[in-house]
């Protein structure tokens, strides 16, 4: 079998080349629906880069910007991160900031030095060391200014990154290579007759 052939599905009649699968899997992480484009599957892909990013922007404007980050430190355990990371790129900025809050927080005392500066004015910063469920911290005043909205904006986005993890699935698979409009396919229609004649030779 060749590469090309690897690429290629025949669905409901019809043959769907998917290209590079790898490529196209990865576009699709960096940029939900660029996979699609690259395939060619036009369709597809505007309906998977509004549907995602739609939901990822409106998680991010609930949260006020806050829901998306990266941490691992104690009292932060910000698991939410890796389900929100499906979107790809979008996610991308949190390793950056998370990488420079670590730098600036003393490993002793777990807290962040008073010379730290995020970078992009705390676009997707964790929140300032030490954060503990005990005392007022930055998390506690997220959630105060924010109410419901930052949790409701922190599931938006993990829902997000969940439903870009099956748009990666498609753009390296391709849709499911059954019938969907009622048609048999070519060797089922030439094995009828075949039946036929052996139900008619046993009675």
């Amino acid at each position: 079998m060749t590469s090309d052939s690897k690429n290629t599905i025949l669905v409901d009649g019809e043959r769907i080349d998917l290209r590079n699968r790898p490529l196209a899997a990865l576009l699709a992480w960096l940029i939900p629906g660029a996979g699609h484009f690259y395939q060619g599957r036009y369709t597809k892909g505007v309906l998977f880069m509004v549907c995602i990013l739609s939901a990822w922007v409106l998680g991010f404007a609930l949260g006020g910007g806050h829901v998306v980050y990266s941490s691992w430190a104690p009292g932060d355990k910000r698991w939410h991160y890796f389900l929100q990371a499906g979107v790809g790129g979008a996610a991308l900025p949190a390793l950056l900031q998370a990488n420079l809050i670590k730098k600036a927080t003393n490993s002793k005392t777990g807290r962040t030095s008073e010379d730290y500066e995020p970078y992009w004015g705390g676009f997707m910063a964790p929140p300032l060391r030490p954060v503990r469920e005990s005392q007022a911290d930055e998390v506690s005043a997220w959630y105060a200014r924010h109410g419901a909205g930052y949790e409701m904006g922190t599931w938006y986005t993990v829902i997000a990154g969940l439903l870009n993890i099956l748009v990666i699935y498609d753009a390296y698979g391709g849709p499911l290579s059954i019938p969907i409009s009622g048609r048999k396919k070519e060797s089922d229609d030439e094995d009828e007759p075949a039946s036929k004649e052996t139900e008619k030779a046993a009675t």
